[in-house]
C-alpha cells in the first residue's frame, strides 16, 4: 500500500490563514509586520524564493520589502544596508537570501543583523536560544516547519527514533535541537546522520522519522526505509528530463516512487517541506511584531 501524503503546501496555507488573522488584529491597533529580504546578484533559484516570500507576506497583509543589489556589490555596501534595516523600527523581520556572492562572507553577513529581526533563526544568540530552548528566540523556518509538518499531520516524535540525514548548519543540526527538546513537538530520540556514516542505509532502518537533508536527488532507496516509517524529504534538485516542458523535473533527496511504497506517511517534492518554510517565516516576522507591541 502506498504511504500517506503529507501536503505540506495545505498545512502552509492552514497556517499562512492563521497568521493573517493575527496580522489584521496587530494593524487594527497601528502595527504592520514587516519583511525585508535583501537578494544580492540574479541567481534563478533565488529570485524565484524571493518573490515566492513577498506574495506570501502581502497575501498575509504584511509589509514586504525586496533590496535587490548587483553581484558585485561590496561587502561594506551591504553591511550598510543591513545596518539601516537594523535601525527601521517599522522593519519586524530581516533575511539575507543565501548564497552571497563568493566576495561576501555569509556568516558575517547573518551576524550583522539584529538578532530581534533575525527571522531566519540563523544569529548565534538565536542558535543559542534554540539549544537552549528559549521560546524567545526565532527558531530557523526550516526546521520549524517539518516540527508543524509532524505535530498536524498526528505524526508524534515523542519516544520516536529520528534519523535526519544530514549535518547542516541550516536544517540536520537545528531540527535535531528541536525535535529533542522536551514538550509538544519534541522529545524524540534524534541520530544525526551524514555521508560519512557507517553503514548509512542500516543506520536510516532504524528510523520512525526519517528526515533527508544531504541534498543529493534520489539518494535514499526503498532499502534504506522502515517499512511504515515516516519520510520528509528536505532536498530539491533539478534534474534533466527531456520530457518535460522546462527540460527538466524537480527531484527530492529521497526515490519517492519506491519509498512510498514502504513508508507509512511521505512529503512530495514539490509541495512537501518547501512551502512550510515561507509559512513559518510568516509565524517568525509576526512574533518579532507582537514581540515589539509588547515592548520586548
Amino acid at each position: 500500500m502506498s504511504a500517506r501524503l503529507i501536503d505540506g503546501a495545505a498545512i502552509g496555507a492552514e497556517i499562512r490563514a492563521e497568521v493573517a488573522a493575527q496580522v489584521a488584529l496587530l494593524t487594527a491597533q497601528g502595527i504592520v509586520p514587516s519583511l525585508a529580504v535583501v537578494l544580492v546578484g540574479e541567481d534563478p533559484p533565488s529570485q524565484i524564493y524571493v518573490r515566492s516570500k513577498a506574495k506570501a507576506c502581502i497575501a498575509a497583509g504584511m509589509h514586504s520589502e525586496v533590496i535587490t543589489l548587483p553581484a558585485d556589490t561590496p561587502g561594506a555596501e551591504l553591511a550598510s544596508v543591513i545596518d539601516r534595516l537594523n535601525a527601521d523600527p517599522r522593519v519586524h523581520g530581516i533575511l539575507c537570501q543565501l548564497p552571497l556572492p563568493p566576495q561576501m562572507h555569509d556568516d558575517a553577513i547573518l551576524r550583522r543583523i539584529d538578532p530581534a529581526k533575525d527571522v531566519d533563526g540563523f544569529h548565534p544568540v538565536n542558535v543559542g536560544k534554540l539549544v537552549l530552548g528559549d521560546p524567545s528566540g526565532f527558531k530557523p523556518a526550516t526546521p520549524y516547519g517539518i516540527q508543524q509538518l509532524l505535530m498536524r499531520s498526528g505524526i508524534e516524535p515523542r519516544g520516536a527514533h529520528v534519523v535526519i540525514v544530514g549535518r547542516s548548519n541550516l536544517v540536520g543540526r537545528p531540527l535535531a535541537n528541536l525535535l529533542s527538546l522536551p514538550g509538544a513537538g519534541g522529545d524524540a530520540t534524534v541520530t544525526v546522520a551524514h555521508s560519512r556514516t557507517h553503514d548509512l542505509a542500516a543506520m536510516c532502518r532504524t528510523a520512525d522519522i526519517l528526515v533527508v537533508a544531504i541534498g543529493r536527488a534520489e539518494f535514499i532507496k526503498a532499502a534504506a526505509v522502515k517499512p511504515g516509517a515516516t519520510v520528509i524529504d528536505v532536498g530539491t534538485t533539478r534534474v534533466n528530463d527531456a520530457t518535460r516542458p522546462r527540460g527538466y523535473r524537480l527531484a527530492g533527496d529521497v526515490a519517492f516512487d519506491e519509498v512510498r511504497e514502504v513508508a507509512g506517511a511521505i512529503t512530495p517534492v514539490p509541495g512537501g517541506v518547501g512551502p512550510m518554510t515561507i509559512a513559518m517565516l510568516l509565524v517568525n516576522t509576526l512574533q518579532s511584531a507582537s514581540a515589539q507591541r509588547a515592548g520586548r
